[in-house]
């Protein structure tokens, strides 16, 4: 069977809204000139340490004391607004047994409340890695490299499946396959299918409904 990685943000909860927004208030309350759409089109799947580091290189600013509200306003509207991304469920649960991993530049405290939230916990405990885990953040292959090893699973055979270009460079450098995903609500404002195009993922997919599918195309089995 085809090990699996799934990122989280994004691919399984429908949480980059609510985490941009938020973002980009603090951001801008810390002193910085940063748009939302600007956070969507550059920060999406990068560790909050990495956006933090680019902002204080690029402007000077560093936001680092703000973090501490952003998490707790964030925490707060996902225990009353988060939902997982519409299917997501249905078409993990419908794929055959398999390895797999959640793989996300989420915190772990993060991912297990999102997940459990979402109902989405164990469809992957205890494979359910962080950034924090590992040396770089994505773009680097840190994670995915990380998250094989876990499952004890060649990197060459894995499928990531992943909605940032971030995280789409990062599945290619660490020698994977990689599935562009359009299915959250932030895709659009983040302009992702015209980043993917750039990026020559090895499949696009906008619904979990096609995922099956997709994968019998790339001829592996899940």
């Amino acid at each position: 069977m085809t090990p699996l990685l799934f990122d989280c943000d994004g691919v399984l909860v429908d949480s980059e809204p609510i985490s941009v927004t938020e973002l980009a208030v603090s951001l801008r309350d810390a002193g910085a000139d940063i748009s939302d759409a600007e956070v969507f089109a550059r920060m999406i799947g990068r560790p909050i340490n990495e956006i933090v580091a680019i902002i204080r290189d690029e402007q000077g600013v560093d936001a680092t004391p703000r973090l501490s509200e952003y998490r707790g306003r964030v925490s707060d509207r996902f225990e009353a607004e988060l939902r997982a991304v519409p299917g997501i469920a249905r078409a993990i649960r419908a794929l055959p047994p398999g390895p797999r991993a959640v793989a996300s530049s989420s915190t772990p405290q993060r991912l297990e409340q999102m997940l459990r939230l979402t109902g989405l916990w164990d469809d992957f405990a205890p494979h359910v890695y962080s950034a924090s885990e590992v040396e770089r953040g994505k773009p680097a292959p840190d994670l995915f490299l990380f998250a094989a090893r876990k499952l004890g699973v060649n990197p060459a055979d894995c499928v990531v499946i992943e909605d940032s270009p971030a995280g789409i460079r990062a599945a290619r450098s660490a020698g994977m396959r990689v599935i562009a995903f359009l299915g959250g609500s932030h895709a659009e404002a983040a302009g992702l299918a015209r980043q993917f195009s750039a990026l020559s993922p090895d499949a696009v997919i906008a619904d979990p409904r096609e995922l099956s599918d997709t994968l019998s195309r790339l001829a592996v089995s899940a």
